[in-house]
């Protein structure tokens, strides 16, 4: 349902644009001063707005500027009683994409908000897919030393290919579930010679095992009872490209066997045809399972495992990633925030640190959900500590840090946890291994803690 915001002084006006959309399926919200309207903004993010010029205080060209200096994506329609074309050319410099004249015809008014707004989706979609379709090694967030070898690795990767223009080695990415695994096999397409051809892809969870066959291999016509004309597979369609096969360890064996046919000498044969075809493409696989404990109890084919693992890109978790922890957290704000028109919304450093304590078992996609729920309740132009939601201060940890707490003397969320991980550490004798073992989170992870709440003994080392 789009939404609505009406900015306009006339009462009855108002009303009755507002009923009118409201009976085509438009969620119309009313302002009667430019003030009420621009803090309305932030808070319903409004698909459209119809703005008066001439309203108390400060009038429409005034409202625009600050309109698209807090949302520079923001829509509006300037509405007026004068037939101006001076300020019909001064409303559209200031940002108006069209111009009403009073009095109103509400089926106009109607059929230029399904425009606009139709315009609105249509870009949103373009720019979405632009995002997706130019993911190089630089749209990974981070600088810490995990992920600037990770950057380096894929560009080295990446431009891997034969002088004979033959298909470059299979990648593997190994990564634990929301790491981003997609994103590197993106960047991986997009820092190669291939990027100008098709990346497409699989997800090998997501299709039944009786029908990924014959959607990675295409059928000819009269393959089985269904089959009524040819289809061209995903391997096909990803020619001189790369195709990208996630969630590799939940492929059926009998295509697994189908697969590793195809690696040998990239030829490939529909359902139901009887002529081998070469296709030059370069097959790109992931999994967020221990794929070499699949391959020991023979549940994934070792030669199909050796077979895609000429190259390893094994993907940090988030909660080893160290200060980037800080970066994408911005990242997400700044993103998420211009998405609900909250452009100018920040995070605070206590926040920031609440982030920086937990151990994100859901890795970076966890982490942009989180901070979409902050962006959302939010309602200043900040997100403290108290407006994030986490379960405990590390995954593993008994005792939960409230917002409450996370408020009292500012400090009292980083002293908490420096308390715990002091009590770990004298109970183990300041071993790190086993004070790691005891809170339930990695040695890095630790390692890290220590280092940011200056724990260390004279007779302890950190590495």
């Amino acid at each position: 349902m789009p939404t609505l915001l009406i900015i306009e002084d006339e009462v009855h006006l108002a009303g009755n644009i507002a009923e009118y959309m409201r009976r085509r399926g438009w969620d119309a919200e009313i302002a009667l001063t430019a003030e009420d309207g621009i803090s309305r903004v932030s808070s319903i993010a409004p698909d459209v707005i119809l703005l008066d010029f001439n309203l108390p205080r400060m009038d429409g060209l005034a409202t625009i500027d600050i309109l698209r200096e807090r949302d520079p994506q923001a829509r509006v329609i300037m509405m007026t009683g004068r037939s101006s074309v001076q300020l019909a050319v001064d409303a559209m410099k200031a940002g108006a994409v069209d111009f009403l004249v009073k009095p109103l015809s509400l089926g106009a008014v109607n059929e230029l908000l399904q425009r606009v707004v139709r315009d609105v989706r249509l870009q949103r979609r373009v720019d979405y897919h632009h995002a997706r379709e130019h993911s190089t090694a630089d749209r990974l967030i981070g600088d810490s030393k995990a992920m600037l070898a990770l950057k380096a690795h894929i560009r080295q990767v990446a431009l891997a290919a034969p002088v004979d223009g033959g298909v470059g080695p299979s990648i593997l990415i190994i990564g634990e579930t929301g790491c981003g695994k997609e994103l590197v096999a993106r960047a991986c397409h997009y820092e190669s010679r291939r990027r100008g051809a098709p990346f497409i892809e699989v997800n090998c969870a997501a299709i039944p095992a009786n029908l990924l066959e014959s959607e990675l291999f295409g059928y000819e016509r009269g393959a089985f009872t269904d089959a009524r004309e040819r289809k061209i597979g995903l391997i096909e369609a990803a020619e001189h490209g790369t195709l990208f096969l996630d969630e590799i360890s939940e492929m059926d064996p009998a295509v697994q066997a189908k697969l590793l046919k195809f690696l040998d000498d990239h030829r490939m044969r529909r359902l139901g045809g009887v002529h081998d075809r070469y296709v030059n493409v370069r097959i790109i696989a992931a999994t967020n399972r221990p794929i070499e404990q699949l391959e020991r109890q023979g549940s994934f084919r070792a030669d199909l495992l050796h077979r895609l693992s000429v190259i390893r890109l094994l993907l940090p978790p988030l909660r080893q990633r160290g200060s980037d922890i800080a970066q994408l957290a911005r990242h997400f704000v700044a993103e998420i925030g211009a998405r609900y028109s909250k452009p100018q919304l920040a995070i605070s450093s206590e926040a920031i640190d609440m982030l920086e304590a937990y151990d994100w078992p859901g890795n970076v996609r966890e982490m942009r959900n989180v901070l979409e729920h902050a962006v959302v309740t939010t309602d200043g132009d900040l997100i403290e500590a108290a407006n994030i939601s986490l379960p405990t201060i590390l995954s593993g940890w008994p005792t939960p840090v409230t917002p409450a707490a996370a408020d009292s003397g500012g400090n009292a969320l980083s002293n908490a946890e420096r308390e715990v991980i002091l009590q770990a550490l004298e109970s183990c004798n300041w071993n790190v291994v086993k004070t790691a073992r005891l809170l339930g989170v990695t040695r890095d992870t630790l390692r890290y803690r220590l280092r940011r709440h200056g724990l260390q003994r004279l007779d302890y080392k950190l590495e």
